[in-house]
């Protein structure tokens, strides 16, 4: 029902730009643990033979019934003859993608999210192509997309040329918390925010506690945004080394909602339940939660709400990292690639997007697009909202590190498993040597940005040296 519904919005939304042709496509799924396919065929899926096919990945699988709804639409209206075939692969999509371009097996589009692909690796090898010109002569798309004001250094821009053009944003981290258990306003200072935890934790007194901590990637999910907010970041950008000295405090503070926490520490979707079920008061992650806790662990307890992260005096200094979504890229082994612009300039259309947006699969990234969406129609996605303080971080360089990262061994510290000043050593030395030995083999380049601005990292002018 889900999709017929989707298709039929599609084809009342689409069908006034697209004339119909009657064309049928092949669609193609992976199974990317044992690198087979299944392709199943239908009566609407049968590929012309006069016809350009163009195939496209994605490692996306939250949006992939939508955008195969969307891709069956233009198959059948089309007038240029073009044929998608749709992929989703689940496992280490940037190595696949490389494999088949070398294999000489490649699709002609590919998808990503955010650092899904790394473009100083991808457009340095010559895997992808620059957009710039087809974006210069479609002024719809100009409109639509704003590419000139979403250009990303080191995710879809590389040394001024655009590579790919995001369609939404994953929202930075927000606490979500329990307003049952909650009625006060959510603090505005790390200390504070700890404070209330462990107030909770009392006042539960073993039937509930203050905040929920998951073994996943914990530290991500609320101090390192707090650093983020506060100033501190793991990569120095105007001195171009890594320096973690600013941690200390964010951890020192942190070891505090330790013990204001549900006492074991499990995968992400079991903490989701227990938030679900009111084992404790306070979660932290973006802008997906929506449709966690809409869908797929519905909130039916207890009313929720959604609040912006604390930093360490109460004042916002530095931006919060969001992950720029959905952007299409053209591989350069395409034989098809004025059909492939064709596709992308569709699926990013207005009356995709529209749609797409108003399901809440990811955020608005363009003023325009969030004039156009009915806000009434995406539900809680309104409270994640994006604000001033957020960006979009270049990519610090992608060395070679021996060890565990920062995340990890920041965390260990937060657990009273090593000292933070050992830890932040520790970091420094092994990120640095590393990024020194890459530089001097010529495997990266330090990234220097002069005019770095804590509160907008992505508005400065990048530079890539070799020493």
């Amino acid at each position: 029902m889900k999709k017929k519904i989707i298709s039929a919005m599609l084809a009342g939304t689409m069908v006034l730009s697209l004339a119909a042709c009657g064309q049928e496509a092949t669609s193609t799924s992976t199974d990317s643990s044992t690198g087979a396919q299944e392709t199943a065929t239908s009566s609407s899926e049968t590929a012309s033979e006069d016809g350009i096919t163009i195939t496209m990945w994605t490692n996306d699988r939250h949006d992939m019934d939508y955008i195969q709804e969307a891709i069956d639409t233009f198959n059948s209206t089309n007038t240029d003859g073009i044929t998608v075939e749709f992929q989703t692969i689940t496992d280490n999509y940037a190595n696949q993608i490389q494999l088949a371009y070398q294999g000489g097996t490649a699709p002609d589009i590919v998808t990503g999210n955010g650092s899904d692909i790394s473009i100083n690796n991808f457009a340095d090898t010559g895997i992808v192509i620059p957009l710039n010109d087809y974006i210069e002569a479609d002024e719809e798309y100009q409109k639509v997309n704003d590419p000139y004001n979403h250009m990303y250094e080191g995710y879809n821009v590389k040394d001024g040329n655009i590579y790919s053009v995001y369609s939404g944003v994953r929202s930075g981290v927000r606490v979500e918390y329990n307003t049952s258990l909650i009625t006060e306003e959510i603090p505005s200072k790390l200390s504070d925010f700890v404070t209330l935890a462990q107030e909770v934790t009392d006042e539960g007194a073993g039937s509930y506690y203050g905040i929920g901590l998951t073994s996943s990637g914990p530290f991500g999910r609320l101090l390192e945004a707090s650093a983020q907010m506060s100033g501190i970041t793991p990569y120095d950008y105007v001195n171009g080394k890594f320096d973690f000295s600013g941690f200390k405090e964010i951890v020192e503070i942190g070891k505090g909602l330790v013990d204001a926490s549900y006492p074991d520490q499990q995968g992400v979707d079991n903490m989701r339940a227990l938030f679900a079920e009111g084992q404790f008061a306070l979660w932290s992650n973006a802008s997906q939660e929506v449709s966690v806790f809409t869908n797929q662990i519905p909130i039916t307890e207890f009313e929720w709400g959604v609040a912006e992260v604390p930093t360490l005096d109460g004042t916002v200094t530095g931006a919060l990292n969001m992950v720029p979504q959905k952007g299409y890229y053209i591989l350069s082994s395409s034989p098809n690639q004025e059909a492939a612009w064709k596709v992308i300039s569709y699926l990013q259309s207005e009356a995709v997007l529209k749609t797409y947006l108003e399901n809440g699969y990811c955020l608005p990234i363009t003023d325009y697009m969030s004039g156009i969406v009915d806000s009434s129609q995406t539900g809680r996605m309104a409270d994640f909202a994006t604000q001033d303080y957020e960006d979009v971080y270049p990519p610090a360089p992608a060395i070679n590190l021996t060890g565990d990262d920062y995340g990890t061994v920041l965390w260990n510290a937060v657990m009273g498993y090593v000292d933070v000043d050992e830890a932040i050593e520790d970091l420094n030395t092994r990120y640095n040597e590393a990024l020194e030995a890459d530089v001097a083999s010529g495997t990266v380049k330090r990234l220097v940005i002069k005019d770095y601005d804590p509160l907008h990292p992505s508005k400065g002018t990048a530079e890539y040296l070799s020493e």
